[in-house]
């Protein structure tokens, strides 16, 4: 009985350890010449099984992609949409998730792979922006919709700022790993949440005589 379960969490954790795996060999030889037999190899299972969760290197990127952004989705994006107070405090509080996101090594290996290769790889823009950007946009753009409406933010374009919000850290993140720009302490993503803020928040905030607090 007790080999029985064993056995049962191990074929649980098996998927995992394939996008673990994949992303590895994805990094390390490019997405074109990733083989699935090597896949198989870093996750210590036979061809047959990573097919039999995952049908091709298209369908394990997908996953991957849905895998990094589930927490924002399930959890930060949700609350977003729902806050209806000073929306500096939401935009720093997700700001601040997608840096503690990308300190993980295998999520921060998604943009970069992105970044050198989206070209290389088949629908990873349309998969990215279905799972990704056609959510966050629209929750981001309504939250400073919002906060204009609301007297916390001065009258900005809310499309536009939510570029603007989210854009240091895209270019961020392409100068380190397109460029191999990057400050003297390595990524440095706290350092730059923390900088990119106190300027967009002095730029965004209403003056103190119209803010209703």
């Amino acid at each position: 009985m007790k080999s029985e379960k064993k056995f049962s969490r191990r074929a649980e954790a098996r998927p995992d350890e394939v996008l673990d795996a994949a992303m590895a060999v994805f990094v390390e030889q490019g997405f074109a010449a990733a083989k699935m037999e090597e896949i198989a190899r870093r996750a210590g299972i036979s061809k047959g099984t990573v097919y039999l969760y995952f049908p091709s290197k298209e369908a394990l990127i997908e996953a991957i992609i849905q895998r990094a952004v589930a927490p924002l989705a399930t959890g930060t994006l949700p609350q977003l949409a729902a806050f209806e107070g000073d929306p500096r405090l939401p935009i720093t509080m997700l700001l601040k998730s997608i840096a503690g996101l990308l300190h993980e090594p295998k999520n921060l290996a998604i943009p970069r792979l992105f970044l050198r290769e989206g070209m290389n790889i088949p629908n990873i823009a349309r998969t990215y922006r279905r799972d990704v950007l056609d959510k966050a946009i629209p929750v981001l753009t309504a939250l400073v919709a919002r906060g204009v409406a609301n007297g916390h933010l001065r009258k900005v374009d809310p499309e536009l700022t939510v570029r603007t919000i989210i854009g240091a850290l895209i270019a961020h993140v392409a100068l380190s790993e397109v460029f191999d720009i990057r400050p003297d302490d390595g990524l440095a993503l706290d350092r730059l949440v923390d900088n990119h803020l106190g300027i967009l928040f002095e730029g965004l905030s209403a003056p103190a005589a119209e803010n209703p607090e």
